[in-house]
């Protein structure tokens, strides 16, 4: 009973310590003499599924003039230390004598009061020689508002898609607006009613996610990270009618240990849509 009980309050403890970085975390970037500007703004932007992190990165001298970075990493909750690898660029706009640089960042989280902060070390290379970039210091902060939108994350062969795809012109309804505790959303798909051959095209924020996919009694199933004070917007459109217009699915939205089910209705006339948002 006694080593039952130990093993217990090891486990509690190790979620306790367990630390909830999602969301944005913004300051400053330092470079030591050689870089563009000895000193940058930084923004990240955090999701986190257990002890793996992924994101963007916004490095930037003011809005007009930054490099944009997917990330990946991993955070260790007994340290508070975490490693970010800027492993892509997704935008780029520089002075034309500045150089982008791809850094790996080396921070540990902590906190006084209510203020959460990341600081640390970063070193990098250049994208286009991959010589190394002068290294510097990141201090960040936790804040509730992006200075830069937040991406939905989009596989590259639907990115590509989206730009050559043409729709008709509908109007867009939306059905339900939710309010959610938890980032970690799942939404699965099904035929509402009868199976009769509907398909739909599904957009979050605008990102194509799924095209002419076919409602069945399995679920078209998309994840989705949300932060916190940011609006999403899923919109179905129409691609048929069925046999049976109109074009009708049932959505359930797992997040946490909540369920909602929401009955959406498309045409070749309107767009059904769901609004969510992170308390």
């Amino acid at each position: 009973m006694r080593l039952f009980l130990t093993s217990l309050l090891l486990i509690l403890l190790q979620a306790a310590s367990a630390q909830d970085l999602n969301g944005i975390w913004r300051g400053t970037l330092t470079q030591e003499a050689g870089g563009c500007f000895p000193v940058y703004n930084l923004e990240i932007q955090i999701g986190q599924q257990g002890n793996m992190l992924v994101g963007n990165s916004f490095d930037y001298y003011d809005r007009n003039r930054f490099v944009k970075h997917h990330f990946n990493g991993r955070y260790n909750s007994q340290t508070k230390r975490m490693v970010l690898i800027e492993d892509k660029i997704m935008e780029v706009n520089i002075p034309s004598d500045c150089v982008a640089c791809s850094k790996t960042y080396d921070l540990t989280w902590s906190s006084s009061g209510n203020k959460e902060s990341l600081t640390g070390e970063w070193k990098g290379y250049e994208s286009d020689s991959r010589k190394a970039c002068p290294p510097g210091r990141i201090t960040l902060y936790r804040v509730s508002t992006t200075d830069f939108p937040i991406d939905i994350d989009q596989p590259e062969e639907l990115a590509k898609l989206q730009q050559s795809l043409k729709l008709q012109e509908r109007t867009t309804e939306v059905v339900s607006t939710l309010e959610l505790e938890t980032p970690n959303i799942k939404i699965d798909l099904y035929d509402n009613a009868e199976i009769d051959n509907d398909t739909v095209t599904i957009f979050l924020n605008n990102k194509l996610l799924l095209l002419k996919q076919r409602l069945t009694n399995k679920p078209l199933t998309l994840e989705l990270k949300a932060f916190p004070d940011t609006d999403y917007e899923l919109v179905m459109y129409a691609d048929n009618l069925g046999s049976i217009p109109p074009n009708t699915a049932l959505m359930v939205v797992t997040a946490g240990r909540n369920k909602y089910e929401v009955r959406l209705s498309a045409s070749d006339k309107k767009n059904a849509a769901v609004r969510f948002r992170l308390k």
